[in-house]
C-alpha cells in the first residue's frame, strides 16, 4: 500500500499536466480551423476545466457543455455563462444531440463506469456520432495500480468476491472500510477498466497512445482528429 496519499495525488497530477498538453493541441487545431471549439463533455466537472485552463479556453472561443445523469449547477467561482452550460443526459443514449453537433467530445475516465460492455459500445458510438473530432482517457487494466482503489496495487486483478472481501476488510474505497456484501458488490462494480485491444476496438478511427510510468501504460488515450498523436 502507498505509504502517503499525498504521493499518489502528486504524481495524479503530473499525468493530469501532461495529458492537458494533448487536449490542448486537439482545442488548437480545431480551433485554427473552425475559429470557435463546442466541446460536449460527457460525465465531466467543472474543476477539471478550470485546471486546463479559463483564460486559455477564452483564447480560443471554448464553450463546454458539461453533461452528467443528475443536474449540476455553476460554480461561480470556477465558470461564468460565457465558457460553460451544464445539462442532464445519459452519454450512452444522446437521442436529443444530433450528428456533429459538436466540435469535440470529451470524456476521462468516465468510460469504465457505465457497467457493461453494451453501455461501453453505446457510449463509444454515441461518442463517435456527435462530434468529428474526440478525445477519450480511461485507466488501463494492465497497469497494477487502479486509479480508483490506489492504496491496494494489483487488488483490480483480483476475482469479484475477493475484491469484495478486501473492502469489507480494508478502507481501501474513497469513502473507507465498506461494510456488507452489497455495499461492497456495488463498489467493485462501479468500475470495469479496459485495456488496449478493448479501447481500439471501441474507437477504431482513433489514434490510440498510453501515458507511461516507468515503461507502463498508465492510461489508454483515444483521439480522432488533427493532433492525436
Amino acid at each position: 500500500m502507498l505509504a502517503d496519499p499525498r504521493d499518489a495525488n502528486s504524481l495524479s497530477n503530473r499525468f493530469r499536466r501532461k495529458r492537458d498538453v494533448r487536449l490542448r493541441a486537439v482545442i488548437d487545431a480545431i480551433h485554427a480551423s473552425r475559429g470557435r471549439v463546442r466541446i460536449l463533455d460527457m460525465g465531466g466537472t467543472l474543476e477539471y476545466w478550470s485546471r486546463v485552463g479559463l483564460d486559455y479556453l477564452r483564447s480560443r472561443q471554448v464553450f463546454v457543455t458539461v453533461m452528467n445523469l443528475e443536474a449540476s449547477e455553476l460554480d461561480p467561482t470556477l465558470a461564468d455563462k460565457e465558457l460553460f452550460e451544464t445539462g442532464v443526459g445519459d452519454a450512452c443514449n444522446l437521442t436529443n444531440v444530433g450528428d456533429g453537433a459538436y466540435d469535440l467530445a470529451h470524456s476521462n475516465s468516465v468510460i469504465e463506469h457505465v457497467l457493461t460492455w453494451d453501455n461501453m459500445k453505446a457510449f463509444a458510438a454515441e461518442t463517435r456520432r456527435v462530434a468529428p473530432f474526440y478525445y477519450v482517457q480511461t485507466p488501463n487494466f494492465w497497469f497494477p495500480i487502479d486509479p480508483h482503489f490506489y492504496k491496494f496495487p494489483l487488488y483490480h486483478w483480483f476475482p469479484r468476491p475477493v475484491r469484495a472481501r478486501i473492502l469489507n476488510t480494508f478502507p481501501i474505497a474513497h469513502v473507507g472500510r465498506i461494510k456488507g456484501v452489497d455495499g461492497a458488490f456495488r463498489v467493485v462494480d462501479d468500475a470495469r477498466l479496459l485495456d488496449s485491444r478493448q479501447f481500439r476496438f471501441l474507437f477504431p478511427d482513433a489514434a490510440i497512445s498510453y501515458e507511461r510510468v516507468a515503461g507502463l501504460g498508465k492510461s489508454l488515450i483515444a483521439i480522432r482528429g488533427t493532433g492525436g498523436r
